[in-house]
Order: structure tokens, then sequence, then C-alpha cells
């Protein structure tokens, strides 16, 4: 009879113990909308699993907690609902941080405290909990290694280098990009470029003057696959989702590769934002607080892993698919001004437009 009350009591615990875990946030509840510049396939991931880990709390976009945009896209949607005073959101996830400074200087940010961050990121945040990186973008140079002898018998070396990649006139006409004025990425990338302590404003002018295509990032593969393009610079990810769904397929690409420019990489972290709560759409702090911890735990950080892009976790050995290691590519950064990215966003933007698109 004891033994048998033993065990009953261990169940109880068990299921008790069991029951708590499923439970920890059934408590959290109302409505909530995230701004995203993800992916929507890593988006829908995220979906999936804030709904089983946020049971009743509702999303708040057609049945998703995210509102998908190009980051400079959704710039220019907060820019238009800063004018009313209330976002239509409740928390933002962009994909850089020139963001985070302008809405925290206007008093548009709650601050959020998340434990120990100072060994738990290997990025940087803002000390007061007004914003933490969740996810690392890579820009990279890309190439077609199968084409490599065809260009060099064109006299076309395949760039190792973002200088090289603007600045080496044989490449005119056979190089892409991203818009700046669309991608919040490819705008961190040519603000850093541009930054006095890399390549300067001048950076500009090489671009228009190898003719530099400007377009999405698969249409930009297709011309490296095809041999229109010699070399593009594009997202890490955007490669090798590429790559692992060709092998997902049984189909291997050997037709695309990454290149780790040798003047450093790009790293772009995007930072996580509540919305303060008198400019808030659905005035619910308490959900974002729990949603914006929840994605700075290792089962999201692994979601952040299965979606191409880099773990912000100090000490995580875990890369994306077929990449390099993380701190060694930090070693490498080139690095953002995002102060000056902030400040400068209309300069910037400006002379993209005067000095590459009009050209």
């Amino acid at each position: 009879m004891k033994k048998l009350l033993a065990v009953l009591l261990a169940l109880v615990f068990v299921f008790s113990l069991g029951s708590a875990a499923f439970a920890v946030n059934e408590d959290v509840e109302g409505e909530l909308v995230i701004y995203s510049s993800m992916y929507q396939f890593v988006i829908d991931m995220m979906d999936e699993a804030l709904k089983k880990e946020f049971p009743n709390l509702t999303p708040g976009n057609d049945g998703s907690f995210f509102f998908y945009g190009g980051t400079s896209s959704l710039i220019t949607k907060i820019y238009g609902e800063m004018e009313t005073g209330t976002l239509g959101c409740d928390m933002m996830l962009v994909a850089e941080p020139a963001l985070s400074l302008e809405l925290k200087e206007a008093g548009y940010l709650e601050p959020v405290e998340i434990e120990n961050p100072g060994e738990l990121l290997r990025f940087p945040y803002d000390e007061e909990g007004y914003w933490y990186p969740v996810r690392v973008c890579n820009m990279v140079l890309a190439c077609n290694p199968e084409m490599t002898d065809a260009w060099a018998a064109k006299g076309v070396t395949i760039p190792q280098t973002f200088d090289a990649f603007a600045n080496d006139p044989a490449l005119k006409g056979y190089i892409s990009m991203g818009n700046p004025m669309s991608s919040g990425t490819t705008f961190a990338a040519v603000a850093s470029l541009t930054q006095d302590n890399h390549y300067g404003m001048d950076y500009l002018k090489g671009l228009a003057a190898n003719e530099v295509m400007i377009e999405s990032g698969s249409t930009a593969i297709t011309k490296l696959q095809t041999g229109e393009c010699a070399a593009i610079m594009i997202l890490e990810e955007s490669i090798l989702k590429a790559l692992k769904e060709a092998e997902d397929a049984g189909t291997p690409l050997t037709n695309l590769k990454c290149i780790y420019p040798e003047d450093g990489v790009v790293l772009i972290p995007s930072t996580v934002m509540t919305v303060a709560e008198d400019h808030s759409k659905n005035v619910n702090i308490e959900a974002c607080e729990a949603v914006e911890q929840w994605l700075l735990s290792e089962e999201a950080q692994k979601l952040i892993l299965q979606g191409y892009m880099h773990s912000v976790f100090a000490g995580m050995e875990d890369i994306p698919f077929d990449s390099v290691d993380t701190d060694w590519l930090i070693e490498r950064d080139l690095g953002v001004d995002w102060e000056n990215a902030y400040q400068n966003r209309a300069a910037i933007n400006t002379a993209w437009t005067e000095t590459v698109t009009a050209g």
C-alpha cells in the first residue's frame, strides 16, 4: 500500500511538473502584431512556435503574429504612422539597428529586462533594455565556381573583396546587388562601405562606373548560374538556403558559392524592440515582454539557425547550414556605424539615388 501511494505521489509530481512546463505562457493573453523583415519561411516557423508557446495570445495580422516588409519599406510605413502617434504594431524585428536608435530617441520604445544580457549575447545591445539583437545577417559576395575559367578567358577575375567588386573595371556590367531603398541589410552594407574609415562615398561612384545591376536576390542568383553575372553582393542566407534546398532535393548545386570578402564581411544584427505603451497598437506590454524574452531563448535561436542566419548567443558553436564559424566572422566584421546610419539615412539614400541609380 505504501509503495502504491509512493508511486501515485510520484506520478502526481511528474504530471504537475509537465503541466507547469506546458503552461508557462498560458497566462499571456491579448493580441499582438510584430513588424518584421525576416523571410517569409522564417516568419512561418516563428509563427508556429509562438502559437505553441503562447496558446492564448491572439495573432493580430490575419492569423499571423507578423506583418512582413523589407526594413526600408517598414521604416517608411513607421514614419507615416508616427504622424498619428500610434504604430500599427506592438513589436518590431527589423534588419538594421539604426532604426532602434532613432525610435528610442523619439520615445517610441519600451525597455524590457533580459537576464544577464552581457553574458548571453556576443553582439551589442541597449544597456537600458530598449533593444536587443536577435538574429545576425551577413552580407557577402557570391560567384559561380564553374564559370571561373570562362570569366578568366574574358579577362575577368572573380572579386575576392568588396573593393574589387566596385572598382575593378573588368567587372563592368557583370555585377549585381540589392536596393538599399527597400532592403535594410543592403542599406546597412552601403552605409558601412561608404563610411570614411572604409571606402567613403567614392564606393558609390565605383558601383555606378561598373554599371551594377539592382535586383532581387533570386534574380541575381539566376544570373550567376547562367553566366550573366560574374559576382553578386548578397546576404549569405540567400545562398545557404539555395544550397540546402538543392541538397534536400537530391540535386546539390556546384554552380553557387559564397565568397567571404578578404577585406571583411558586413554583419547586421537585427534587433527586437517593444513599442511604448502609449504608441502601440494593442497596448499589451506584458505579452511583448514575454515574446521578446522568448526570442532570446535557445528554442528561438535554433529557429534562427534554421533560417540560415547566425545566432546572437555568446558561445554558440552551431552555425547555419554550410556556413563558417560566427566568431570567425565577427573578427572580420567591417562594422557599421549605426549612429551614422541613423543620423545620415537620408543623405546616404540621396547619394545612392543620385550616384548609382540616376546614372
